[in-house]
């Protein structure tokens, strides 16, 4: 791919390393190695909703812009299922929060949100349509989300019955 001309100045976000300034224990490596971006609970927890209302969707195999969670080529439908840590949820209580390592993780985060901007910018330019939803919010309100697709789509979704 080319370089990409930026509208908004592209956050930079220095390299974690201790050359630079940011250190961290080995618990706490250990801990973020094991976070995974993909297959997810709440990802996961919304297919299921979504395959049990009988709406079809495809995991993409092939890297789509911005790595959307779920795609609905049909009704040209991307989901994204957002961590709220990583992708900056109530972001200006919650950078104040940060104790260690601020630099990094601010810029790291702060780009991530300029990146999913950028994300659904491309899609809307494309006609597409862009649904996110915070981790917490497929959790607890898995039938909220679902509704939400199910409204975008014009999907009648009908309660299995096993009489």
């Amino acid at each position: 791919m080319g370089s990409k001309k930026y509208i908004v100045p592209k956050i930079a976000v220095a390299q974690f390393c201790e050359e630079n300034g940011f250190y961290t224990t080995k618990a706490r490596s250990l801990n973020m190695s094991k976070i995974k971006s993909k297959g997810t609970k709440p990802e996961k927890l919304l297919k299921k909703a979504l395959w049990e209302a009988g709406v079809r969707y495809k995991t993409p195999k092939i890297a789509l812009m911005g790595k959307p969670d779920i795609s609905i080529k049909k009704h040209k439908l991307v989901i994204f299922v957002d961590g709220s840590f990583w992708h900056g949820y109530d972001w200006e209580n919650r950078k104040l929060t940060i104790k260690s390592n601020q630099e990094f993780w601010i810029s790291k985060i702060e780009r991530n949100m300029q990146r999913d901007r950028e994300v659904n910018g491309f899609y809307h330019s494309k006609g597409w349509t862009v649904i996110r939803f915070w981790d917490f919010e497929v959790k607890k309100e898995t039938g909220i989300c679902l509704k939400k697709i199910l409204d975008v789509i014009g999907h009648q979704y009908t309660a299995r019955t096993d009489d």
